[in-house]
Order: C-alpha cells, then structure tokens, then sequence
C-alpha cells in the first residue's frame, strides 16, 4: 500500500482521534483547523501540515471532516470540487431536507463515519440475522443511555440516533421507518426519547441523556432464541437459545468477538478504498434514510423541526 495524502478538516475532541489513527495507519496528514486548540491536536498527532483555511490545505487523495454537525454540509459543499472521496463524521447534517440535497451531487463521493457498523459485536448480530442462526429476526432493541454530551451545537437526537440507525441498517438491512416516538425535553434540551417502528421486523430504540447509569446494548430477538452485546467494549455476543423440554434456567453462549476499535476499522476501510478497494459505510443512499428516520422520529415527538441550538 502506498502512502496516502489526506485532509482533516477539523482537530478538536473527535478529530484528534481521527488524526492519531491516521497516522498510525501510515497517512501524510495536512490538518485544516484554525482554532489554537485544533493546532495544537495536530500538533500532538504528528501532522504532516496544518493550514488555518480549507482551501489553504493542499492537493490530497481524499478528506475526512469531523468539524461541529451543523457545519458538515457547508464544509462538503467546498471541497466537492476537488474532486475526491470524503468521509463525514456523523451526522452528516441536523437538516433532513439539506442532506437529501447534498446527496443528489455527492452520491458515490462522501460517506458518513458510522463507526457502529465496523463494530465487531454488531457485526456478530449482522451475521446471526442474515444467516438465521437463531431462525427469522422478530425484533430488534437498541439502548443508548448517558449523561449528557459533547456536542453544543445540535440535542442528543441527532448525536445519539445516528448510532442507533447505523447499528440497525447494519444487523436487518435497511433503515427502521419510526411509527411512535416520544420525547421528554426542558426547553429546548433534549433529554430522552423512546421509539418504535413496527414492520415484518420491530424496531424499538430508547436514549437518554440524563442517567447516571451508561448504557450500550444491542438486543436481537429472534424466533429461536435472543442475541444480545451488553456493552460497546464487551469481547464477547450472549446467545440465549428457547427453553426445550422444559429447563427454566437459560443456558448462556458466550461468543467470543475481536477486541478492535471501529474508528480505526473505519479509517482503515477509507484508506482501502483510496487504494481501489470497496467502498467504506455508509453510503448517501443509506445516510439519507437514516436522516430521514431521525427527522420522522423528532416530528411525532414533537420537537422543533431540525432546529440547532447555536
């Protein structure tokens, strides 16, 4: 593999972990970041170059972006033109209408960073599903529970359902279309929602972020039995199969799963593909489905329609 060029627009809390893995997988890194904190990431990264202004930054073979959401489609828009692949941290935007747009020019040259679907867990549920190890899927439930987060400029819904969406497009195939959601909120601070789509497959997702108590879990039931991946950092899948001849007590499998970090799987994907290998997850086709489900999810709870906080 020859050595890649590529841009990183964006240096702050998540960037800098963008930055270190890509030097780790042997990237020359040209950082555009005019904030003293975002050099300075750079800087401890080990950055090639670092350049106050997107258009400062020079020629690379492909761009990854990880600047505040709602700058995400303005930032796509002027580097489309340079004519190589970009990968967007999620979300893509906090405006369904915007990125549905974006996606009519960008289609087969952005793609969105969501890391849950390289997770080796939720890779183990794709494969029970899609092989029907545990017969037909009834059911799939998500949970993402916290305190609070990161971000300023956008509420929870739009940092935590990206998650939710990618871990369900990834194990059933598609994208969840919400027909319930509710939503509990002070002001314009989101605190918790509760969702549900009901089709051949229901799709149930809780969030919150006010809870003391962190939760990441996936559950996959199925007519035989349930899958589950207690925890983002678990090694391992419980598999719990239906009670024959009449045992109450569950007889639980642990599956043993690789112990990796999804970012950098991610990354590395990206690198493959400037390469001429396959395209990384997740496309505009399947970024726009997950923006949609997110948009319908905030519309039946009744939230401000796309709205960001700054």
């Amino acid at each position: 593999m020859t050595q890649k060029h590529v841009g990183l627009i964006g240096c702050g809390r998540w960037g800098r972990l963008i930055a270190r893995d890509l030097k780790t997988l042997g990237c020359r890194l040209s950082v555009a970041d005019c904030s003293a904190v975002g050099r300075n990431n750079a800087e401890q990264a080990g950055a090639d170059a670092i350049v106050d202004d997107i258009d400062a930054l020079p020629g690379v073979d492909g761009i990854v972006i990880a600047t505040q959401t709602t700058m995400h489609v303005q930032v796509i828009d002027q580097v489309l033109e340079r004519d190589v692949p970009v990968f967007c941290e999620k979300p893509l935007g906090h405006d369904a209408a915007s990125v549905r747009s974006l996606a009519q020019r960008a289609e087969g040259q952005v793609f969105v960073m969501h890391k849950w679907r390289y997770h080796p867990g939720v890779q183990e549920l794709a494969r029970i599903a899609r092989d029907a190890q545990l017969g037909p899927v009834l059911a799939l439930a998500t949970r993402r529970m916290g305190w609070g987060h990161d971000y300023p400029d956008v509420d929870a819904s739009w940092i935590l359902l990206p998650h939710e969406y990618s871990i369900a497009l990834e194990i059933l195939g598609s994208v969840p279309m919400p027909r319930m959601a509710r939503a509990e909120v002070y002001g314009r601070d989101l605190l918790a929602m509760m969702i549900l789509a009901d089709g051949a497959v229901t799709h149930s997702c809780e969030i919150n972020a006010r809870t003391l108590v962190r939760e990441r879990r996936v559950e996959l039931r199925c007519r035989d039995g349930v899958a589950v991946l207690a925890d983002a950092h678990a090694d391992y899948v419980h598999i719990v199969r239906n009670p024959v001849h009449g045992r109450s007590e569950p007889v639980i499998e642990r599956r043993a799963i690789a112990v990796t970090m999804p970012l950098y799987d991610e990354l590395a994907a990206f690198l493959a593909y400037l390469e001429g290998g396959p395209p990384p997850k997740s496309s505009m086709a399947e970024t726009t489905a997950i923006m949609d489900a997110i948009a319908s999810a905030r519309e039946l709870a009744g939230l401000i329609p796309d709205a960001p906080l700054a």
